[in-house]
C-alpha cells in the first residue's frame, strides 16, 4: 500500500492562541517574544509577517521592521498545554505520530484514510477537529512522504489543506528553489546557486559527481530528494539522543555569578528531565555561543564553525557568534545533577575561554536506561558508594516535591536564569 502522510503546522501557533485569548489583537501585528534587548521573536501573527517579521528573528530587527507590532511576552506553559490538545486531537486519527514541536507533527494516516473516503477527507475532518477542540487553524499538507507533506503544508499556508497524489509530485517540486530543499541552508544555496542548481528541477537532473564537487557526500542525497524520493518512515515515539537546556543572556557575561548560576539551573534541569523518563547520560556537553563578532569581506565560515563543506566557502555577512562546545564522557552514566554541573565546571575552566559570552548551554547525550546503569564498578566502595547512593535518593525526593506542590516548590539558591529565548520544541522529560 502507498504510503500516505500528513503534516500538520498551527499557523502562528504562539500568537494566534493570544488572538484567541485576547480578541482585541485580532488583526493586529502580534509578536511573541522579542520582549528583551536579547530576545527573538517565538512567533509572529500574519499581519505582522506582511512587514517582514519572521520566528527566530532578533526582536531588535523585528522592532525596526514592524514599530508598531504588539510584543508580548512568551507564556510556554500555556503554550504546551494548549499543544498537548492539538495531540490528543491528531491521536483520533492515527496512534503513528512523529511530534516535531509545539506546534506540528507528521502523521502516517495510511492506515485511517478508507475510514474517511480518501487522503482530503481525511485532513478535512482533522482541521475541523482542531478547530472545534481548540478554535485554532491548522495547516495540513497530504502526500506520500514527510518532504513532500511538509512543502505542501507550507505552500497551502495559513489554514491550508493541499493534497499531493503521486504522479503530482514532480510537477510540484520541480519549480521550487533549492531553498526550499529539506538540508539546504543559506550558505550551501549560496554555493548551488552560484553553480547553476536554482530549482529542484535542477537538481534533480545534476550529475552526482558534479554535485559533489558543492556539497560533499550529500551529493547522492540532495538529487535523490530533489526528485521527490523520500523514504524516511513517520516515526512515533522516537527515542531522545540527548537532553539539554540553554539560555541567551540579557548582556553579555564573563564567568561569574550569573554564568555560574545558569550552569547550575540548566544542570539541574536536564537531570531532573532524566529520571522523569528513566535515563541517564555518559556524555556532558558545554555549549558557549560567545559575542557578536563582524565576519568581512574574504572570511570564510571555517572562523565560525568546526568545518564541513559549507564552512570552506567564503562568505560576506554581518554579524556572527561563533560557537564553542566541550564535551567530557564518564565512565559511568549518570542523572545526578550534581556530577552533570561538576563537570560542566570542569569542561568550562579547561576551554580558556576569556571573550563575553552570549548563551551558555548544558546537555547530555549516549543515553541508557536506569534500571541498566546501576551496576557499581568494583572500586566504587566504601564512602564513594555512600555518597552516591545520597546522590542518587536527593534527586527523586526533589522530583517528587515539585510533583506534588509544583516547579516553584524548590528554588536553587543561586537561582534559575529568566529564559529570554523560549524554545518551542517538545522536550522530552518536561
Amino acid at each position: 500500500m502507498e504510503r500516505i502522510v500528513l503534516h500538520a503546522d498551527m499557523d502562528a501557533f504562539f500568537a494566534s492562541i493570544e488572538e484567541r485569548d485576547r480578541p482585541e489583537l485580532r488583526g493586529l501585528a502580534v509578536i511573541v517574544g522579542a520582549v528583551s534587548a536579547r530576545g527573538v521573536v517565538a512567533a509572529a501573527s500574519y499581519a505582522a509577517r506582511k512587514f517582514g517579521v519572521r520566528s527566530a528573528m532578533p526582536g531588535f530587527r523585528a522592532r525596526a521592521l514592524c514599530p508598531q507590532g504588539v510584543f508580548l511576552p512568551s507564556d510556554i506553559r500555556k503554550y504546551a498545554a494548549v499543544s498537548e490538545e492539538v495531540h490528543q486531537v491528531f491521536e483520533e486519527f492515527t496512534p503513528v505520530i512523529e511530534p516535531l514541536a509545539l506546534d506540528e507533527a507528521f502523521l502516517d494516516v495510511t492506515g485511517s484514510v478508507h475510514l474517511y473516503g480518501g487522503p482530503r477527507e481525511l485532513a478535512a475532518a482533522l482541521k475541523a477537529r482542531v478547530r472545534e477542540a481548540v478554535r485554532l487553524p491548522v495547516s495540513c499538507g497530504v502526500a506520500p512522504n514527510k518532504l513532500v507533506a511538509k512543502l505542501a503544508c507550507s505552500l497551502g499556508k495559513p489554514d491550508g489543506l493541499y493534497c499531493v497524489a503521486p504522479h503530482e509530485v514532480r510537477a510540484l517540486l520541480d519549480p521550487l528553489p533549492v531553498r526550499q530543499l529539506f538540508g539546504v541552508g543559506p550558505v550551501t544555496e549560496r554555493a548551488l546557486v552560484q553553480e547553476g542548481f536554482r530549482t529542484f528541477a535542477d537538481l534533480a537532473a545534476a550529475d552526482a559527481r558534479a554535485l559533489t564537487a558543492i556539497v560533499g557526500d550529500r551529493a547522492e542525497e540532495l538529487i535523490r530528494l530533489a526528485r521527490g524520493d523520500d523514504d524516511r518512515p513517520v516515526v512515533a515515539d522516537r527515542a531522545p539522543k540527548s537532553y539539554g537546556e540553554e539560555n541567551t543572556f540579557e548582556q553579555d557575561q564573563r564567568w561569574g555569578d550569573a554564568l555560574s548560576n545558569a550552569v547550575t539551573a540548566h544542570s539541574h534541569a536536564v537531570a531532573r528531565r532524566l529520571r522523569r523518563d528513566a535515563l541517564r547520560g555518559r556524555t556532558i556537553t558545554l555549549k558557549v555561543r560567545l559575542a557578536a563578532r563582524h565576519a568581512t569581506d574574504g572570511e570564510t565560515l571555517a572562523r565560525w564553525s568546526d568545518g564541513g563543506v559549507d564552512a570552506a566557502r567564503p562568505f560576506v555577512d554581518a554579524w556572527r557568534y561563533p560557537l564553542r562546545t566541550r564535551s567530557l564522557s564518564l565512565s559511568e552514566p549518570t542523572d545526578d545533577a550534581a556530577v552533570i554541573r561538576r563537570v560542566a565546571f570542569e569542561l568550562w575552566q579547561k576551554s580558556g575561554i576569556e571573550e563575553p559570552i552570549r548563551l551558555v548551554g548544558v546537555s547530555v547525550s549516549h543515553l541508557s536506561e536506569a534500571r541498566d546503569a546501576e551496576q557499581l564498578s568494583l572500586f566504587d566502595a566504601g564512602a564513594a558508594d555512600g555518597g552516591r547512593a545520597r546522590a542518587a535518593k536527593l534527586g527523586p525526593a526533589l522530583d517528587a516535591i515539585r510533583a506534588r506542590f509544583g516547579e516553584s516548590a524548590i528554588h536553587l539558591g543561586s537561582g534559575a536564569p529568566e529564559k529570554i529565548t523560549p524554545s518551542g520544541r517538545k522536550k522530552s522529560g518536561e
